[in-house]
């Protein structure tokens, strides 16, 4: 089976091309494989022609919150327009594809959301990843993965709580809610919904934590001796609003996969295991 990865630099698509044999990744940067400007309709398209791929796994994607707000053009051309153009070559050469969205297209007013829920994003970013769901389930022979707080190789809470620990620092948490998952165990799971050839829209995610919660966890887990973790009482000033419980109900997933990808302290397991955390 022939698997194209958009994006083979992100967390996501760098794992996927680990653990499938055989697949292939796109890159933003000229000489490093198959190059692919997302902002290019002709370049989205060509590339999947050409490859022929049986799936098309998009792990591409500007997911800079307050950036999507200075650079909206941009956030609706590569999270949103750049999917459509990938869902219509996918169904000229009959690939299955697999777009990864976010827990962002909701308020954050509930938590616990389910795939059937409906999304109320309060920021551009979200709006421009529910474009981009809309666009990739035109496609019938489709699915769209929300999941939430991805973390692994690039900085991110979990790596930032890490490094500012170990550094006898102080880490301020806002009780707000997510549910984290490590990108290996994301990509573990898109490796296995590939061969169950799943439709529709997917939560796979982690456990409901609060980032307080999960700091708590990732300094007992690694036990790391010095720092604290507090909790703060207002938010950094952020350009845009993040919602307060943006949490996903994974129930479905649980069903239908074997991987245990909701399991906190397998990924913390794999953030040492892969010297993340050094």
């Amino acid at each position: 089976m022939k698997v194209l990865v958009i994006g083979k630099e992100g967390q996501v698509g760098s794992e996927l091309l680990r653990i499938i044999d055989g697949s292939k990744g796109t890159s933003r940067k000229k000489g490093s494989g198959i190059y692919l400007d997302l902002s290019n309709s002709n370049s989205i398209e060509d590339t999947i022609l050409k490859e022929m791929p049986d799936v098309v796994v998009n792990t591409a994607a500007l997911t800079n919150v307050d950036g999507c707000e200075d650079n909206k053009k941009d956030a609706l051309l590569i999270n949103g327009s750049a999917v459509g153009h990938m869902a219509r070559a996918c169904s000229v050469t009959g690939s299955y594809f697999i777009h990864i969205s976010t827990d962002y297209v909701f308020d954050g007013e509930s938590g616990n959301y389910s795939e059937e829920d409906t999304p109320n994003p309060i920021n551009y970013y979200g709006i421009s990843k529910l474009v981009g769901e809309a666009y990739a389930l035109s496609y019938d022979d489709s699915l769209v993965i929300r999941t939430s707080g991805v973390y692994g190789i690039k900085m991110n809470f979990p790596l930032y709580v890490v490094k500012t620990l170990r550094e006898g620092g102080t880490v301020n948490c806002i009780d707000s809610y997510y549910s984290p998952i490590h990108a290996t165990m994301l990509a573990e799971s898109i490796k296995e919904i590939i061969g169950k050839r799943q439709y529709g829209i997917l939560n796979v995610s982690g456990e409901r934590l609060s980032r307080y919660d999960f700091a708590i966890k990732i300094k007992e887990y690694l036990d790391i001796k010095t720092g604290n973790v507090v909790r703060a009482n207002s938010s950094p000033n952020l350009k845009a609003r993040r919602p307060y419980d943006s949490s996903l109900i994974n129930d479905k997933a649980k069903k239908i996969l074997s991987t245990k990808f909701y399991d906190t302290a397998k990924a913390l397991g794999y953030m040492a295991k892969y010297g993340e955390v050094k």
